[in-house]
């Protein structure tokens, strides 16, 4: 029987869910961090449960050939990338595993109709958005030396499961090199300038985060410092400062976050250059995206998986669609051009404003954007329904925990003909489709999208057709 603190060599088997590996001892389960499939390792035991054990890679006895040279120093302390040392087509085979693995244990399907994962055509330096956390405690490692300053700031990412202190990096393969500048520019104002990080123990403080967006279409840069208070001089010589540096920085925003909260969203913004937007193009669509907006962070992949959306709504120019959880109107937007009318309902006023703006932005006239609570608006809500014509098809893009069940009773109601299903997490995508598919659907096909290289996310695009 295994025990807590015990060292045992094992032979991978597989990979499983959140980046771990899977191997077997006397077939008790062991899910393994650190590790690759087909390697045999020194793993020590760090927990013990009734029907499996978890462990941590302390030493490799013979590499997978699957294992590559991760590519950047802070690999393995840093959460941001689980699967660097792995070869990226092998990532991809565990991605789409993954979904085959969640539809057929969790969604109870026999057979899944899954097209080959559409990989990402760059695995580096892919984000358009990236954020950045300061702290007063530092995660020491071998490759970082302690600051000696009296007053600690330190700016970086947080390793995982610890949000009391941050790796305090130098640079991230995940957005630009001139992300990397950025970052390192703002350590070094922020310690010039002699003001203390923010603590929420004492719940003061100034420095917060430091939020970086760059689209990959226009090249414009928004640099967004959070930070606990107003000092509009400060401010002022950190723009000033910042893009007499990098001159690529096209708007700097203040965000002012006063609350406990640790977030990257605040109660005011406040712009010191520029205007305060960066815009983005999709397709012939473009997008204006400001320091709160939700925007996909993969620009290249977000075109890749509007497209299979698209393609698989099979639209015609009579067609009705509503965009249900619509954001920005990103989908929305995107697809207009194929249909009648676009109907997006969205909980959030800001991202409906957001919407708008963007449909203006672009001429489009046949899309619309509602406010309201899914739960409450659809079928439901008999107003609504007089004044809107029921979907020919339903395209659904709901948050990772998945749709609420009352939702999911809405849509029987709305019974559309066609329904595409866009996740981020394909085991509540799994459990939502077995109940739809339980009654009037069927599922015709799925197609993984591999928005994040390095990491175990996917998603996943799903067809249902009305039986």
């Amino acid at each position: 029987m295994l025990t807590r603190g015990d060292e045992i060599r094992l032979t991978i088997d597989d990979a499983a869910f959140e980046g771990k590996t899977v191997s077997r001892v006397d077939g008790f389960v062991v899910f393994v961090d650190g590790a690759v499939p087909g390697d045999v390792v020194t793993a020590r035991v760090m927990k013990v449960k009734k029907s499996f054990a978890e462990a941590k890679v302390v030493g490799i006895v013979e590499p997978s050939k699957l294992r590559v040279t991760p590519r950047c120093q802070y690999f393995g302390i840093c959460g941001g990338c689980k699967w660097q040392h792995v070869d990226y087509n092998a990532q991809l085979q565990f991605k789409h595993q993954h979904v085959v693995d969640a539809f057929e244990r969790i969604g109870g399907f026999s057979s899944v109709n899954i097209l080959p994962i559409i990989g990402a055509r760059d695995i580096y330096f892919y984000r358009n958005k990236m954020e950045f956390s300061f702290s007063r405690q530092q995660w020491i490692t071998d490759i970082l030396k302690p600051q000696t300053s009296d007053l600690q700031t330190f700016l970086g990412l947080h390793v995982p499961q610890r949000y009391d202190k941050v790796l305090d990096i130098e640079e991230c393969h995940l957005q630009s090199p001139l992300s990397n500048q950025i970052l390192n520019f703002t350590r070094s104002f922020a310690m010039e300038e002699g003001l203390p990080v923010y603590s929420s123990d004492s719940d003061e403080g100034y420095w917060r985060f430091l939020v970086i967006r760059q689209s990959k279409r226009t090249n414009e840069v928004m640099v967004n410092l959070v930070t606990f208070d107003d000092r509009p001089e400060v401010m002022k010589r950190y723009a000033r400062q910042l893009v007499n540096s990098i001159p690529a920085i096209t708007t700097v925003v203040n965000t002012i976050n006063s609350k406990k909260a640790q977030i990257a969203f605040g109660e005011v913004e406040r712009i010191y250059h520029g205007d305060g937007i960066i815009h983005e193009k999709i397709g012939n669509h473009l997008f204006v995206i400001s320091a709160s907006s939700f925007f996909q962070t993969n620009t290249d992949q977000a075109e890749r998986l509007y497209t299979v959306a698209r393609d698989f709504a099979e639209l015609s120019k009579s067609d009705v669609v509503w965009d249900l959880y619509s954001g920005t109107g990103t989908i929305a937007i995107f697809i207009s051009d194929a249909a009648k009318e676009v109907v997006g309902i969205e909980s959030a006023e800001s991202a409906v404003k957001d919407a708008e703006k963007n449909a203006r932005l672009n001429g489009v006239e046949n899309c619309s954007f509602v406010l309201g609570d899914l739960k409450e608006r659809l079928i439901s809500d008999t107003n609504w329904m007089k004044s809107h014509r029921r979907p020919d098809v339903l395209i659904i893009d709901p948050p990772r925990s998945g749709m609420h069940p009352k939702v999911v009773g809405e849509i029987f109601a709305l019974a559309p003909a066609r329904i595409v299903y866009v996740s981020c997490n394909p085991t509540t995508q799994a459990r939502d489709l077995k109940t739809l598919c339980a009654a009037q659907y069927r599922l015709v096909k799925l197609q993984p999208v591999d928005m994040f290289p390095h990491t175990y996310h996917v998603e996943n695009v799903a067809l249902l057709d009305r039986i």
